[in-house]
């Protein structure tokens, strides 16, 4: 139980009321049926403002009025409406200090109290079946009721019922009480009824059977939890804190920003911050989903939740337990649990019609055969001869298979179990998916828009080629190219920079530097000035660009002339055909040389592009800001379907349009910053790179927590397939309630078989399904023989 405050609102006179909101974990709460129940208790509790109740984790998320409610009456709402709240303790002083539990703790299922009676009733069932049918002899009136009489097998029945239908009729009750047409009011009556005229062996084996279906399905959905239980428990709760030189070990939540936190090899970070002292590789896979350790040292972010390999490190915290990457990431994976999909919607729009269908129709069932025919009629069937028989009993048995059949858990928990473990299973490999809704578009893309920088290229600029002219070397180029370049901010000069350290190369002191606005810059080096700029400024000197060979007309040797034999203009013009950006670097007359300047394209940017088709993607299209040469260079390299360069931010939003209009459903791919109007107005918007980046988090549909665009046709495959599971569970859920129920009438199906196979049976069927998607793995990080994709 947790409880944090909040202020909404605002009265007449203008005071804004204080609110509190508190976090129960309710683990029976298991299906929106029974979240229905709930929330129609939280109703009646005045000062109830607002509830979020989330079945997929069994918590009830409720904000009130203190000055009219406590969290005591929020409590008994709840378990009014017939659920227990777990860990609830009316006599704890101190809100402040109560743990927050996000999901509903692992239940004992199979010793727990309601596992107990329906063993207890299962093994009477027996009993009584045994001297029903193999001891008749001993079979002997022990009582009557009545009048009727009860044999030792009636009283076996009897106790079955008592046992094991218990808790199903007092949760009939509860479902009465707040007007709600679900399983346990079905079930509940369908008991009562058969045991008040005298069924019992039928109602005792509904009792155990439905006991059994329950505690199987709460089974499957505990383990449907389980995976957001493996993604709360990444994050340690302690960490050890430096204060006042010494070493501290506390809650990670009572660490304050600014403070130090010292981890050990092979320990998790447990709070996001920047690395002071030490270096180590990093697991950030439950970050990012990247397999690969990262290197951290001095000055480098490190995220709760990743995992210290061999270095010691030392990290000055930068967010509080509360907002750490991690946890953002898990309140959104518990957030996007409330959106509900169209799917969800249709649903739950069509089990409002099916089960009062049903109902009425096993009240027909148990009604009019025996008004309308008398003694029993052979009905020929596909061939096969069939008995109706017009008895009380039997048509009365078969309305309440039907009740039973009525009961749409299977179908109505198809969806939001596979979502749930889709978007689950997204999160643990770096993908956040921040809805259902998202997790359904995804799949149903037609068209993927990818921008590029940042996207298909790493993002940052370095230094691929360095030419030199006439008597220069290599290190000579580097050596003036840096000289002028320190004092620069520019991208290109922190390349430029990072290759002369690479080479090793001494550059001397300048004088005189002065930036030419648009063009480059300009120094005195040893005397003479030297410029580091675009070709134009060269070309405004005076600079022959043209010439080959020496600056000084001179031939150039065999040697000299590999690699160099053509024109300084020709050398610009062949790297920007390759999308590469060119400085040259001399003085006003001559050019030592030319220093070629790239976004890398990310290695795995072209096998991602190919494998999006191959999974079903029509087009794969590139959208960039930059100039035709670089964008057409780039295309060609990653293999993209078509590309469109130098677009503003506006005119990205209109080439989506395009692309919808032309295409389909289109996915828009960028940092989700600058893209940020583009991936609004795509059907779905994946910011890249996402990991402690509020914008990206906070703006994109589904962000890619890492640089890996390998998880890109991850996301594609995996909600390719949430949508096919969900359509498998569907279908496969309203199939056999069509089989069973057109069984029924014909005496094919009995109580038994309902609750086994339509009710227990698609429930796990269905569940187990949706687990599936948890196999799925990004192709990087699994083997291709074990994802079942």
């Amino acid at each position: 139980m947790t409880e944090t405050p909040d202020t909404t609102g605002a009265s007449s006179a203008g005071e804004r009321r204080r609110t509190l909101t508190v976090t129960l974990t309710v683990p029976e709460m298991d299906c929106p049926s029974c979240a229905q129940k709930v929330e129609k208790g939280l109703r009646r509790v005045e000062g109830v403002v607002e509830t979020a109740l989330r079945p997929t984790t069994g918590t009830a998320t409720v904000t009130y009025d203190p000055e009219r409610a406590s969290d005591a009456d929020v409590a008994d709402a709840i378990e009014g409406a017939g659920y227990e709240v777990v860990g609830r303790d009316a006599d704890d002083a101190d809100d402040a200090e109560r743990e927050e539990v996000r999901v509903a703790p692992p239940s004992e299922v199979w010793t727990s109290a309601r596992a107990k009676k329906t063993w207890v009733g299962a093994a009477l069932v027996a009993l009584g079946l045994l001297f029903e049918f193999l001891l008749t002899g001993q079979n002997a009136p022990v009582a009557s009721v009545l009048d009727y009489p009860l044999r030792v097998a009636d009283c076996l029945f009897l106790g079955a019922i008592a046992v094991s239908g218990a808790p199903v009729v007092r949760n009939g009750y509860y479902s009465a009480r707040a007007r709600s047409l679900d399983i346990d009011l079905l079930m509940g009556t369908a008991i009562l009824a058969a045991t008040g005229i005298g069924y019992f062996v039928e109602a005792a084996t509904l009792a155990v059977l439905f006991s059994v279906a329950e505690l199987l399905e709460e089974y499957a959905m505990d383990r449907a939890r389980d995976s957001l239980r493996e993604l709360m428990a990444l994050s340690p709760d302690e960490a050890t804190v430096v204060r006042d030189g010494e070493e501290v070990t506390v809650p990670a939540a009572a660490v304050a920003v600014g403070e130090t936190v010292r981890v050990r090899p092979g320990e998790k970070i447990p709070l996001d911050g920047t690395v002071v002292e030490g270096e180590s590789a990093v697991d950030e896979s439950p970050i990012t989903g990247e397999s690969v350790p990262v290197d951290k040292g001095v000055g480098d972010d490190v995220y709760a939740g990743s995992i210290t390999e061999e270095g010691y490190l030392e990290f000055e915290v930068s967010a509080p337990a509360a907002e750490s990457t991690l946890t953002r990431i898990i309140d959104l994976v518990q957030g996007a649990q409330e959106q509900r999909t169209e799917t969800e919607q249709f649903v739950d729009r069509f089990a409002g019609y099916y089960t009062p269908a049903v109902v009425a129709l096993a009240i027909l069932t148990a009604v009019l055969p025996p008004l309308l025919v008398a003694g029993s009629v052979t009905v020929d069937v596909a061939g096969v001869t069939h008995t109706v028989a017009g008895d009380w009993r039997t048509w009365f048995v078969r309305g309440l298979t039907l009740l039973v059949i009525a009961c749409p858990c299977a179908f109505v928990i198809s969806t939001p179990v596979s979502v749930v473990s889709g978007i689950t299973s997204a999160a643990r490999n770096g993908v956040l998916i921040k809805g259902g809704v998202h997790l359904e578009a995804m799949g149903d893309v037609d068209v993927v828009a990818l921008d590029k920088t940042g996207t298909l290229t790493k993002g940052e600029l370095a230094v691929t080629d360095v030419v030199a002219v006439g008597d220069a070397d290599e290190g000579d180029v580097l050596r003036y190219a840096a000289a002028l370049e320190q004092r620069s901010e520019h991208p290109i000069a922190t390349a430029v920079l990072a290759r002369a350290d690479e080479a090793g190369v001494d550059y001397p002191a300048f004088e005189a530097f002065e930036s030419i606005t648009g063009r480059g810059v300009r120094a005195t080096v040893d005397g003479e000035t030297y410029y580091v700029g675009k070709p134009g400024l060269f070309a405004e000197r005076g600079v022959d660009l043209d010439a080959r060979g020496r600056p000084d007309g001179g031939a150039l040797d065999d040697a000299e002339r590999d690699g160099r034999s053509g024109s300084v203009r020709e050398t610009v013009e062949r790297f920007e055909a390759e999308g590469k950006t060119v400085v040259l670097v001399g003085t006003g007359t001559d050019v030592l040389g030319v220093v070629a300047v790239a976004d890398e394209v990310r290695p795995g940017a072209a096998r991602a592009v190919a494998r999006l088709r191959e999974r079903g993607v029509s087009r794969v299209v590139m959208l960039t800001g930059d100039n035709e040469g670089t964008a057409r260079a780039i295309a060609e390299r990653v293999g993209v379907d078509a590309y469109r360069a130098e677009l503003l931010p506006e005119e990205k939003v209109e080439a989506v349009a395009d692309l919808r209009e032309s295409d389909g459903d289109v996915a828009m791919v960028g940092d989700g910053i600058n893209d940020a109007p583009a991936l609004a107005s795509a059907d779905v918007g994946i910011a890249m790179g996402a990991a402690g980046t509020d914008t990206a988090l906070e703006t994109a549909d589904i962000a890619l927590m890492g640089d890996d665009i390998d998880r890109l046709p991850y996301l594609y495959a995996l909600s390719k397939e949430a949508n096919g599971v969900i359509r498998q569970n569907i279908w496969a859920s309203l199939g056999v309630k069509a089989l069973l129920a057109l069984g029924v009438p014909l005496g094919l199906v009995n109580v038994a078989m309902a609750v086994v196979v339509g009710d227990m049976g698609m429930s796990l069927g269905v569940t187990g399904n949706a687990m599936r998607l948890s196999r799925i793995r990004p192709e990087s990080v699994r083997d291709d023989a074990t994802t079942g994709e």
